[in-house]
């Protein structure tokens, strides 16, 4: 398959000038003797995308992935080597760039379509498509400058993907507004990648690049480590943000016990939400050992915690958790009937905790669904769809999902004796 992108040992580096500060006058008097150094940004990095491929550049502030970016787009030249791209390309680098401030939302959306070469024909089919996924049809003949983050990020993600680039560059852009302008946005990533799009995108969110990227560079301070499958870069990236002392320490030998410090039993105070059931869902968390901690290692405890409110009395209660991957296969699903550890009665403000003593995951994001019903099912007073998530790191090289945390037992002669006869 043909390469849509071909970065070819591309370095580009910046002047970072020691003194600042000083005036123009000062700056011409000094030129050429103004003491700087010079920062490497990349380093003699390439890669190919190809044709019809997701590919996501992950790393920590500062690693080079948004400078590679920009070079690809031709917002910044490189140093040296060479960056090819072949098909008409739509980057959205940065929240609201190529936006002018005084200009409407309406006009940005023409001056936009111009700069990637659509005619204004062109643009007037697509006006109303922009503006329906932006969600800004009471705003878009406000000036820009007035605008939320929200409303940037909507309108900037609706203009590239509406005009059907064959090649789209972003910028950590889904992870900008609410979740469900979240959700639209990957919804609409997917149909271009159906459609055989080819999509480049800098993402700190693991769990994204794991929904939608086929691969990843892992790149630190402008060097290329590695390019492999989602998780296995995802691996790759946190190890060495553990060697440069970013990430969890982890030993050798695995990972250290922690005595699970889980949160306190719900207080008396009713939460600001509104009781229209007998009973509501109001929260659903994953606890980690570590109260600190953005993720789980593999066999670590963990408590999935339910908290509820009973608007009234309730004596025929059975909860249930079931726990999925990204592509929604169920891993486990338990209830507390099931479980033969049946909940007498509901009445007021109330948690419900499944503590498991060892998750047996390896890396990966999982979703979460819990559900609470009569003991026989035929009742749901209320239900919370996979809403909730936990994420597990995995330190080592094991493939697959499960951890079984095998140990090597080896046996062997030396110097066999032969069998008589042989």
């Amino acid at each position: 398959m043909a390469a849509a992108i071909e970065v070819a040992n591309v370095t580009k580096s910046f002047k970072v000038y020691q003194e600042g500060g000083q005036s123009a006058k000062e700056r011409l008097i000094r030129a050429g003797r103004n003491p700087h150094i010079v920062f490497k940004a990349l380093d003699d990095v390439s890669f190919e995308v190809a044709e019809g491929e997701t590919f996501a550049l992950l790393g920590h502030n500062g690693s080079g992935k948004s400078t590679m970016l920009k070079c690809i787009a031709g917002t910044l030249r490189p140093s040296s080597g060479r960056v090819v791209s072949r098909g008409r390309l739509a980057a959205l680098l940065e929240l609201g760039a190529g936006f002018h401030p005084d200009l409407t939302g309406r006009e940005n959306i023409y001056l936009n379509g111009s700069i990637l070469g659509f005619s204004k024909t062109q643009i007037d089919r697509i006006f109303d498509d922009i503006v329906e996924f932006a969600e800004l049809g009471d705003f878009i003949d406000q000036q820009v400058k007035h605008y939320s983050s929200g409303m940037y990020a909507r309108l900037g993600f609706s203009v590239a993907i509406n005009v059907e680039p064959e090649i789209l560059l972003v910028d950590e852009v889904l992870s900008v507004g609410d979740e469900a302008f979240q959700r639209k946005c990957i919804d609409r990533v997917r149909q271009l990648q159906g459609s055989g799009r080819t999509i480049l995108l800098v993402s700190h969110a693991a769990d994204l690049v794991r929904q939608i990227a086929d691969r990843a560079a892992v790149l630190d301070h402008g060097h290329l480590v590695d390019i492999a499958e989602p998780g296995e870069a995802i691996r790759t990236l946190r190890e060495t943000l553990a060697r440069r002392g970013i990430a969890l320490e982890l030993e050798e030998s695995g990972p250290k016990a922690v005595e699970p410090k889980w949160s306190d039993p719900p207080s008396l105070t009713v939460p600001a939400v509104r009781l229209e059931k007998e009973l509501t869902i109001t929260k659903v968390q994953a606890e980690y050992p570590d109260p600190e901690s953005r993720f789980l290692l593999p066999n670590q405890p963990m408590r999935l915690r339910i908290d509820y409110v009973a608007t009234e009395r309730i004596t025929d209660i059975c909860f249930a958790f079931e726990i999925q991957d990204l592509a929604h296969n169920v891993i486990f699903g338990d209830d507390t009937q099931s479980m033969e550890q049946p909940i007498h009665a509901c009445d007021g403000v109330g948690a419900v905790c499944f503590d498991m003593p060892a998750v047996s995951l390896l890396d990966g994001t999982y979703l979460i669904s819990v559900t609470a019903t009569s003991r026989t099912g035929g009742t749901v007073y209320d239900r919370r769809d996979l809403q909730d998530r936990f994420e597990v790191m995995a330190p080592g090289r094991a493939r697959g999902m499960v951890a079984l945390d095998p140990k090597v037992v080896h046996y062997y002669h030396e110097n066999p004796e032969p069998e008589p006869g042989s």
